[in-house]
């Protein structure tokens, strides 16, 4: 790969970058404003928690497809795939009322952002020169926390000042815009014929592999807690009676992420993955305990910070990791199994969460969603490397990962 970025491919990180900001933009004005959506029509904490979770079933069914399709066919399909979902699926919220109508449309909207974010991480990953792979990732990973600053503030103001109709169309028009503006994006060839029969008969292996199981499981864990603050916050604070619009604490939350985003990729490349990694699980451990105690809208907000450079460091951290263990022709298919562990957290958040919300209230899940990813600071310190030395090593910053691929 070359160590320099060539002008197309610098014109397409441009492009990518709008089109990545429309695209969150539009996921995220739903934010706040979905869950209140669906009780608005008579569902129950659980019925909330299975729709909102029923994202998660689109994510889960097709990721792995869309992870081989990018690495057979190209970034570009993929993400022309994710925006016009996007564009699409908020159009139904405007006919459609039956809650398993709405599970099904859910499902169908899930499909979106497991075909954007394996194409536009695959994407960037190709682009990026080795020695600045964590920078660029880092500065790339930025349109999801400004498309998430922007996205729940509109979409809370919207629905409070010209109703859901007006959200609706808003969101579809801002995921289709980002439809056009990839059309035009240079696809280039990601794998010979041989190495697509490669990637394709080894996908379980990839999946149990020491390499992806780790960084899988511990998205899993943070799935279940990323799960539970998008779909329960707004219901959390409507249920305490605290005076806070709940797409504050999503922007909130999203401007804490830009920030730390700004150093942590470029730090990663002289420091290691795994240091900030660490530092990321502890940010959200702390992020849901603030959550558990909080009786106030400063405690709310102080919450969202904490998870804000939690989520802004995890994300762009992970992804960097797989990029090192990941040859060029399996990017795809790696993304794609790494982040189901993310999918199938969020999957079993909303109904699972939502039903244990039932008997010992919100407060009460979000301290159990603080042991949850204690949790997976233990499993990362002990398991993300050959051997508990190297394990801790790696995670505190103080050794190189062993799964490393040095010619990627």
């Amino acid at each position: 790969m070359s160590r320099t970025i060539d002008p197309q491919l610098r014109s397409n990180l441009l492009v990518l970058f709008a089109a990545g900001l429309l695209f969150w933009s539009s996921l995220a004005s739903l934010l706040p404003t979905l869950p209140l959506y669906i009780e608005s029509v008579g569902a129950t904490k659980q019925q909330i928690g299975i729709v909102m979770g029923g994202f998660a079933i689109g994510l889960l069914l097709f990721r792995p497809w869309l992870g081989r399709l990018a690495d057979r066919r190209g970034r570009k399909i993929v993400l022309l795939i994710g925006t016009l979902v996007a564009a699409i699926a908020p159009l139904g919220y405007l006919f459609v009322k039956p809650i398993p109508l709405l599970i099904v449309l859910r499902a169908f909207h899930g499909i979106s952002i497991a075909a954007f974010t394996t194409g536009f991480n695959a994407l960037v990953a190709d682009i990026a020169p080795l020695e600045k792979r964590g920078e660029i990732i880092g500065y790339m990973s930025l349109v999801n926390p400004i498309g998430i600053a922007i996205g729940p503030a509109l979409g809370g103001y919207l629905q409070a000042g010209v109703g859901n109709e007006i959200l609706f169309l808003t969101s579809a028009e801002l995921a289709f815009v980002g439809f056009l503006g990839i059309l035009p994006i240079f696809n280039p060839t990601v794998v010979t014929k041989q190495q697509e029969d490669t990637v394709n008969s080894q996908f379980w292996r990839i999946l149990i592999s020491p390499r992806v199981k780790t960084p899988a499981t511990i998205m899993l864990l943070v799935g279940l807690a990323f799960g539970a603050l998008h779909t329960f916050i707004p219901l959390f604070i409507k249920s305490i009676g605290i005076q806070l619009n709940p797409g504050l604490f999503y922007t909130t939350a999203a401007i804490s992420s830009f920030g730390v985003r700004l150093f942590t990729g470029k730090a990663s490349d002289r420091l290691g993955r795994g240091l900030f990694v660490t530092l990321s699980l502890v940010f959200y451990t702390l992020s849901m305990s603030v959550l558990w105690l909080a009786n106030s809208p400063t405690a709310f907000l102080f919450a969202a910070i904490i998870e804000g450079a939690g989520s802004g460091t995890l994300i762009p951290m992970i992804a960097a990791m797989m990029v090192d263990r990941a040859h060029a022709y399996e990017r795809g298919q790696i993304f794609a199994i790494c982040l189901m562990g993310l999918d199938v957290g969020i999957a079993i958040a909303g109904p699972a969460l939502g039903s244990i919300a039932e008997y010992i209230d919100y407060r009460n899940m979000f301290g159990l969603c603080a042991c949850l990813t204690f949790l997976s600071i233990f499993i990362f310190l002990t398991q993300s490397s050959k051997d508990l030395l190297s394990s801790l090593r790696f995670a505190l910053g103080r050794g190189q990962d062993a799964y490393a691929l040095k010619d990627t």
